[in-house]
């Protein structure tokens, strides 16, 4: 049996129309979301370094939640960083939306993201639904 599931937000639809691939997977209990960036709704970068990590965050809420999901089911966060001397902003504002029940995560240096131009953080997660509180 093969439950596997595009997961398609509104408004990311060229990602797999266009791009060829999806924003994340569902398989069963698990989703696996591919990297986001911190591209807005018009498909541009947005500007200033905490701006553009807070947008990253907020494509991956959306991400998630079209899954039927949530952060508090992140388990797994990868994120890829353009300059890792900015590491501890990323972390307050990654501590905004991962406040409890903390996943585990790997801090990955690049010298660059494929994503877009000016692109200087992507993140990459793995949520379990069967994680939430009964």
């Amino acid at each position: 049996m093969n439950d596997r599931q595009a997961i398609i937000p509104t408004g990311m639809e060229y990602v797999y129309d266009q791009i060829h691939y999806a924003p994340a997977v569902r398989v069963g209990h698990t989703v696996y979301v591919s990297g986001q960036i911190g591209r807005n709704d018009q498909r541009h970068m947005v500007e200033g370094s905490e701006a553009q990590i807070v947008q990253a965050f907020e494509n991956l809420r959306r991400v998630l939640e079209a899954a039927g999901a949530g952060f508090a089911d992140v388990v797994d966060l990868t994120t890829f960083h353009t300059d890792m001397r900015e590491l501890p902003l990323f972390m307050r504002v990654k501590d905004r939306y991962l406040t409890r029940d903390f996943p585990a995560w790997t801090a990955v240096g690049v010298a660059s993201l494929g994503g877009a131009p000016g692109c200087i953080v992507e993140i990459k997660a793995i949520a379990v639904l069967a994680s939430r509180p009964e």
